[in-house]
């Protein structure tokens, strides 16, 4: 058995990608599914679409391999954090959609516990802060609106999860009711320091305990696969949330090390090791990696819109008709014109976590059009991580010590990774594997499993393709930045 077979599951599509042992990627399927909008500020998905996409595009990878399941030495997933679901523990039936991480129903909840001044306890405990985005307020809200949710949880018929969970209580037919460290360390019910579930905090937000996963690192023994699945049982032996299983997929394994990720929304993560680092600048303080019981810790830096701006471009404005379109329009775009967009569809994320906040676009000219907006829309992206950096850097003395290591969707536009290196005046590297999110999931599962090699090697085996070095001189960094400042001020004051 060489092979390792990696679950990701993400906002928009399910993937499966199978490495070998040198994790090269030998057949992978996608598929996307439906994003429901119900309400303003609400997103949700269908528990079961995570579901069949994930078993469909298993065995589609599966097949377009040619070699069958025996050679799949052990399962690893990465998935879509802070997602809420909660199912029935005897038929497995959800009792409502999905919760997606971008939904923003719990405001006025999070709002009302910071004015009792329980963030403090919330922090202290989870590294987290008393932001929709977290699962643990979503959770309460399914609990206090759905139909008989509440006396069915207090009779201990429901289970509650985020998606690795439901995924992996589907893989093994219902035998294991389970997460890692890293998916539990967004729940905002979990002690990062003690390394379990806060009763505090499950007592303030009602939460029976008995519905919660059993917590585990990130590699372990999460069970087997039911064996009509895929023709034989297979193993799960590795599971990470998708931010820390990029940081993993980076090697990001010393302390000083940062990765971001450029997909839907843009997470940067600082690796300061043992000891959590709790942030003076409203960055959140997690779990990288959980091995062999000793958790590493990191700072984490949340942006709602990055790659979604595109979509937004492509989808709202119709301005563009893919992704690729933009590149070229940003670089005819008039230097000239300063137009600024600051992409508060969703809230501002890290540092200012404010929920309320919308989009805004500053410096329109009559001029201006659809290449100056793609600029702008792909230069928000640099802006938003140095933002992200200026706080890690005043938060902790080892940040922005190295380079930027990139990934995800984004990574693959030069002009953005340019304009990104420019903006923080510092090396962006860019992997010569862009699947990281997948390779770290799938090297967890793998060395577990004792088919791949051990974290020095791994982290010695990484490469990079293209690495951007600052070209803009500090004085044009420096207004561009000063700009920036001043439109997210302005639509911090508008929101209020």
């Amino acid at each position: 058995m060489t092979q390792i077979l990696a679950i990701d599951q993400g906002t928009t599509s399910t993937r499966a990608i199978l490495f070998d042992g040198s994790l090269s990627a030998v057949a992978s399927a996608q598929e996307e599914f439906t994003q429901h909008y119900p309400a303003s500020g609400w997103v949700e998905h269908d528990p079961m679409d995570l579901w069949t996409t994930t078993a469909s595009t298993c065995r589609a990878a599966i097949d377009r391999a040619g070699a069958g399941p025996e050679r799949i030495a052990a399962i690893g997933i990465t998935n879509q954090r802070e997602t809420t679901i909660v199912w029935d523990r005897k038929t497995g039936k959800p009792v409502c959609n999905a919760i997606v991480w971008q939904d923003r129903r719990t405001s006025d909840l999070c709002k009302a516990l910071k004015s009792e001044g329980f963030e403090d306890v919330v922090t202290e405990r989870t590294g987290l802060l008393l932001d929709p985005y977290f699962s643990g307020t979503k959770l309460a809200w399914i609990l206090d609106n759905i139909d008989g949710a509440r006396a069915r949880a207090e009779a201990g018929d429901l289970l509650f999860g985020t998606v690795d969970s439901w995924l992996v209580w589907n893989l093994t037919g219902g035998k294991a009711h389970v997460t890692d460290a890293t998916n539990a360390a967004r729940t905002l019910l979990y002690d990062i320091r003690k390394g379990r579930w806060s009763r505090t905090i499950c007592d303030r937000l009602n939460i029976p305990m008995a519905m919660l996963p059993e917590v585990r690192d990130c590699a372990a023994d999460f069970g087997e696969t039911r064996p009509d699945l895929f023709g034989r049982p297979i193993p799960i032996l590795g599971i990470a949330g998708d931010q820390q299983a990029a940081t993993v997929g980076q090697a990001c394994f010393k302390p000083g090390m940062m990765k971001s990720t450029y997909g839907t929304g843009c997470f940067a993560l600082l690796n300061t090791g043992e000891v959590p680092v709790r942030s003076k600048n409203r960055l959140l303080t997690t779990i990288a990696y959980q091995l062999d019981g000793k958790p590493t810790y990191a700072l984490e830096g949340s942006i709602f819109i990055a790659g979604a701006v595109v979509q937004w471009l492509r989808d709202g404005l119709k301005i563009i008709g893919n992704a690729g379109e933009t590149q070229g329009l940003a670089e005819r775009a008039d230097p000239g014109q300063q137009v600024i967009l600051v992409p508060a569809f969703t809230g501002l994320g890290a540092p200012y976590w404010n929920a309320e906040s919308r989009g805004a676009v500053f410096g329109l000219t009559r001029n201006s059009g659809p290449a100056e907006l793609a600029r702008a829309a792909l230069e928000s992206v640099g802006f938003q991580t140095r933002d992200l950096l200026e706080a890690m850097r005043a938060d902790w003395t080892g940040a922005g010590d190295t380079a930027l290591r990139v990934d995800g969707g984004m990574s693959a536009s030069a002009f953005t990774m340019q304009f990104l290196a420019d903006i923080i005046d510092a090396p962006v590297e860019r992997p010569r594997i862009l699947e990281t999110t997948a390779m770290g999931a799938a090297w967890l599962a793998g060395q577990r499993a004792g088919i791949l090699p051990g974290m020095a090697e791994f982290a010695a085996s990484w490469t990079a393709d293209t690495r951007f070095e600052p070209k803009m001189e500090e004085g044009a960094r420096a207004v561009r930045y000063a700009a920036w400042k001043r439109a997210v001020a302005a639509t911090l004051s508008f929101a209020e």
